[in-house]
This record gives structure tokens, C-alpha cells and sequence, in this order.
């Protein structure tokens, strides 16, 4: 099942967006542990937990998700997301159209 995700590091006070085809769970291990070729972002820590995950209906819906969600730039509107389920429904929903 494809996921969009946001993880937090308490350690570096940081969000990372990104988005999956395998389980979350998988992810977050992989990130932790540096499994990731070159200089990437989530080897600034080793204490990334999961934020936050949408349920996607596709690769390409859970991409757009994550490219949406990067776009905003926004710290208030990732604590919103997590706030208010609604926000993530109207995501899902625009995400099926190609305007988002």
C-alpha cells in the first residue's frame, strides 16, 4: 500500500516528507539506520519517528502528496495536517485531479 509520510527527528528538530510503496515501519528503519546512498537529508539523525502517514490509492497519488506537502514550506501546516483529518481527506480527494 502506497503511503505519503512525515517523519520527525527530535534530535535535530527537523521534518523530512517523503512517500513509500513498502510499510512505514520499513522506511523509518532504513532512514535510521543511513540506508540511503550518498548525502541524504535523513542521515542528519538517527532518531526519526513517523509524524504522520496518509493512506494513498496509488504510487503516483502518494507523490503527489509528498510534492504537495514539500510545496508548502510550512512547519503550522504540518501540525495542521496532523490536526485536523479533514485537511487530509480534501488531499486526497484533490489529489485524484490534476490541478494538485
Amino acid at each position: 500500500m502506497p503511503f505519503a509520510y512525515i517523519l520527525y527527528s527530535s534530535s535535530c528538530d527537523r521534518f523530512y516528507i517523503g512517500s513509500t510503496n513498502s510499510t512505514i515501519i520499513e522506511r523509518i528503519e532504513k532512514h535510521n539506520l543511513g540506508y540511503y546512498p550518498g548525502p541524504h537529508f535523513t542521515k542528519q539523525a538517527k532518531d526519526w519517528e513517523l509524524f504522520l502517514s496518509i493512506e494513498c490509492a496509488s504510487p503516483e497519488q502518494s507523490k503527489s502528496i509528498e510534492k504537495h506537502i514539500k510545496s508548502m514550506k510550512s512547519r503550522k501546516y504540518l501540525f495542521n495536517l496532523k490536526a485536523f483529518p479533514e485537511l487530509i481527506e480534501k488531499l486526497l480527494a484533490d489529489s485524484r485531479s490534476p490541478e494538485l
